[in-house]
């Protein structure tokens, strides 16, 4: 049975499956390119706050004051206190809480609040495209799910790109070296970006995944669903307390595993019966993003999560968030990471625009699609300036994911908008 449509239905229909397969490949571009600046997100935030309080390390007494000076400035008590102490990368201890964030001196004085608004805008961005939590993540999951299929199907429909790696072709007839470019920068990069597009599709599905496993079989409860793999959370206690030890948590971190490196000190229900404490250590040479050091409320070691020599499944989850954001290595790696993620982008912006040109050699002429291509390139890395710009000029409170999204989006249609159909004779990409 054939189904009659009106030729300009079709016409529509195909536009609209271009412009769909146009958003996708949009996305990605942008998820690549705010990957690639927020290699940087320390450097950011120090940017961000210059003034903030620095030190190359705070005494466990200082740690102590500053808890329970933050603490005494709570309305409510908080389910969590968050000490980040201070790193090569971000030499500052802040604490953060349930309600607030704030810049402690190395005596453990209060100094100012933190003010990284456009740090974590850009974090937002990329990890879940400034949307709700779950369907953020998600799709940029599917993000990457979808990268890794371009890199294998890429190679697959191109059986010499191993074997042309370095041959470029200067001429430009029918865009062959446009081409040439994507199909170098892809096998230069292949490695980085199946590393990148699997971390982030893991990332963002098994988020995904754990609450529906969480749904199905544990009520709801998605801590239970992550317990096998960076450990339980006592039962909460809700009856007053008084303050967790953390010197003597941080003490012990000392005295017993002098080459870790505590880069969190996490206070759980503080000031109630059911505290405990957790240290966060940083392991030489290894890719997790630390260990689980377990105290309870009163100091006394009760052993690990298992991150660092557990189950090969718990040592591979808790590497996946370094290997991903380029957080090893030092100054190093982070340029490579640079480096890497301009080439991943700019193959992200070159692939569309090689479809695009296919199409017209065939007599497709997609004017607007093109506009709205060579805007999304351009508006994106320009809507991103223009946020940081604005930061500068007016401070932390400005609505950086608005301006963001109204810059970018509206940019966007206005070119396609203005795009006119080309002259017959006008020549082809």
């Amino acid at each position: 049975m054939t189904l009659a449509m009106d030729p300009s239905t079709v016409k529509r229909g195909l536009s609209a499956h271009a412009a769909i397969g146009l958003i996708g490949g949009a996305l990605l571009y942008l998820v690549c390119l705010t990957g690639t600046v927020l290699v940087l997100y320390e450097e950011w935030q120090r940017f961000e706050q210059p003034d903030a309080p620095e030190m190359s390390e705070i005494s466990p007494a200082a740690v102590q004051r500053a808890v329970e000076a933050v603490i005494a400035r709570e309305d409510e008590p908080t389910t969590h206190l968050y000490v980040h102490m201070p790193v090569d990368g971000l030499p500052r201890t802040t604490i953060t809480t349930d309600t607030q964030a704030l810049h402690v001196d190395a005596e453990g004085s209060i100094v100012l609040p933190e003010e990284n608004a456009w740090s974590e805008f850009l974090y937002g961005l990329h990890y879940t495209l400034n949307l709700p939590t779950l369907v953020g993540i998600s799709i940029v999951g599917l993000l990457g799910a979808m990268m890794i299929a371009l890199a294998v199907t890429g190679v697959i429909a191109h059986p010499k790109i191993f074997r042309d790696a370095f041959r470029l072709r200067s001429r430009n007839k029918g865009g062959v070296a446009l081409a040439d470019w994507h199909n170098r920068l892809s096998v230069w990069t292949l490695p980085f970006t199946l590393a990148i597009a699997l971390t982030g599709a893991i990332i963002g599905l098994a988020t995904l995944a754990a609450y529906g496993i969480a749904t199905a079989s544990y009520g709801g409860d998605v801590e239970a669903v992550y317990a096998p793999l960076f450990g339980d959370e006592p039962e909460a206690d809700p009856a007053p307390s008084t303050m967790p030890n953390a010197v003597a948590a941080l003490t012990y971190m000392s005295a017993n595993y002098p080459d870790v490196e505590v880069t969190y000190a996490i206070l759980h229900d503080p000031g109630t019966a059911g505290q405990h404490m957790q240290m966060v250590g940083t392991h030489d040479r290894r890719l997790i993003f630390g260990e689980y050091y377990n105290f309870t409320a009163d100091g006394a070691f009760t052993g690990t999560a298992g991150l660092a020599n557990g189950a090969l499944g718990q040592q591979a989850a808790a590497s996946i968030y370094n290997l991903h954001f380029g957080n090893y290595g030092g100054l190093t790696v982070k340029i490579a990471y640079i480096v890497l993620g301009l080439a991943l982008t700019a193959v992200c912006a070159t692939g569309t625009f090689i479809w695009l040109g296919k199409r017209r050699r065939r007599g497709i002429h997609e004017p607007r699609l093109r506009a709205a291509w060579h805007a999304v390139v351009w508006a994106a890395p320009g809507a991103l300036a223009l946020t940081l710009l604005i930061r500068i000029a007016v401070g932390n409170e400005a609505p950086f994911t608005a301006i963001f999204w109204v810059a970018f989006l509206l940019t966007v249609a206005l070119a396609a908008m203005r795009a006119s159909e080309p002259a017959p004779d006008a020549r082809p990409d």
